[in-house]
């Protein structure tokens, strides 16, 4: 279980989560954060980083449903927290299986 302040995470919502009003999008803190790990500017994903830690976007990342991240944010996560020495250590971008 991810550990913000949802008050905390209400900018970022309204930001990056804009279809959604901040009150609905931070019921679904996960994909808040997912969605800063993806598009967020360096401020936003430096704020993010420091108010939840690494351990959180470990388990975000290990968790992320298909499309929530592109191929770079995918790769650069993936180095940035420790899951990936080289170009051939990044897993492949979750996909959507349909039953």
């Amino acid at each position: 279980m991810i550990q913000i302040s949802l008050e905390h995470l209400k900018p970022l919502a309204h930001k990056y989560i804009w279809w959604k009003s901040p009150e609905e999008a931070v019921t679904m803190p996960e994909r808040v954060i997912a969605q800063v790990m993806n598009i967020g500017d360096y401020s936003d994903v430096q704020l993010l980083a420091s108010q939840v830690g690494d351990d959180a976007l470990r388990d975000i990342l290990i968790n992320a449903q298909a499309g929530q991240f592109n191929e770079r944010s995918w790769a650069y996560w993936h180095y940035r927290l420790g899951l990936a020495i080289a170009d051939d250590d990044v897993p492949a971008l979750p996909v959507r299986r349909f039953a």
